[in-house]
């Protein structure tokens, strides 16, 4: 086995924790791994599982961060390569200073920047991932949603074995294309759901469908361009246009456990409509999307979640 190790000095302010736990959102997830103080995933490299731990040793006006990479075969820039894997998920380099301005101005904002100062919008490692979450999670409750998941990546995903435990990497298109839509719906699936996996790893193995297009769309082209993929509605789109892109203006209107969040932030009556959600985020712009992950945390907040493993 080999092991490698370097550190990572974030833009401040940042924290791990709370980063982390915007990514993972519930303490069942097992895939993005937290025991409160290292966060832990297998990554595939050069089609090789790569385990990689991470650690905050300072934090303050100085964060530093801790990384360490066991591989089971040598890998050419390996740690340059995680590193850049890294900073797209956990977004140490972002600069969210704007956001920290305008929410000087606001009384609600103020108290959640101050309470989650240091988080850091992350991201899914791939677009592919993005949309896969999104198709779990669509109609049923975040937790059954985190539920198939794991048992997808249980299935599908490379396993690193390291004598302590064996982990596994979130599935490559090319292990989903291969399988069939009945054998993914054993997990729990549905038929929509197993089909519109099956057929996004397929049209990616096959070349297809390129994602990379995407980075340079605005917001509406990006958009129409993942409708057109099955399984895509607008809240699905949005959600990888936040989660998948990092568009941080973008507040997924049609997210039902965001729409609670805002009506409690804002003291609605009744929850919002997807308009009504625009309305209210619209002079949180561009930012709208951050104070989303700002939203998360504070109701993991409230449920007593944050430290939890």
């Amino acid at each position: 086995m080999i092991q490698e190790s370097f550190l990572v000095h974030p833009h401040s302010p940042f924290r791990l924790d709370l980063t982390v736990w915007v990514l993972r959102r519930r303490a069942k997830n097992r895939i993005d791994w937290w025991d409160g103080t290292h966060y832990t995933r297998i990554f595939v490299v050069d089609s090789v599982p790569i385990k990689v731990c991470v650690s905050q040793r300072q934090t303050g006006n100085n964060p530093e961060l801790l990384v360490n990479v066991w591989s089971p075969a040598a890998i050419e820039q390996l740690s340059s390569k995680i590193r850049e894997t890294l900073q797209g998920i956990l977004g140490f380099q972002v600069d969210i200073t704007g956001f920290y301005t305008l929410a000087e101005k606001d009384h609600l904002l103020s108290l959640l920047a101050q309470q989650f100062r240091g988080m850091k919008p992350p991201r899914f490692p791939s677009l592919f991932e993005a949309l896969l979450n999104a198709f779990a999670c669509q109609q049923v409750s975040l937790d059954v949603g985190i539920m198939l998941l794991n048992r997808l990546t249980a299935t599908y995903g490379l396993k690193f074995d390291d004598g302590q435990a064996v982990l596994s990497a979130f599935p490559e298109p090319a292990a989903l294309a291969k399988t069939s839509v009945e054998r993914i719906r054993t997990l729990g699936f549905s038929q929509q759901k197993a089909r519109a996996i099956t057929e996004l790893a397929t049209a990616l193995v096959n070349k297809q469908r390129d994602f990379s297009i995407l980075e340079a769309m605005n917001n509406e082209e990006a958009e129409a361009s993942l409708s057109s993929i099955r399984g895509v509605g607008r809240w699905t789109a949005e959600y990888v246009l936040l989660r998948g892109l990092g568009r941080l203006d973008t507040f997924p209107g049609d997210d039902v456990g965001a729409q609670k969040n805002l009506q409690q932030l804002v003291h609605l009556e009744e929850r919002p409509t997807y308009e009504k959600v625009k309305e209210v985020t619209s002079p949180w712009q561009p930012y709208a999307g951050f104070v989303y992950f700002h939203l998360l945390l504070e109701k993991l907040h409230r449920q007593g979640v944050l430290l939890q493993a």
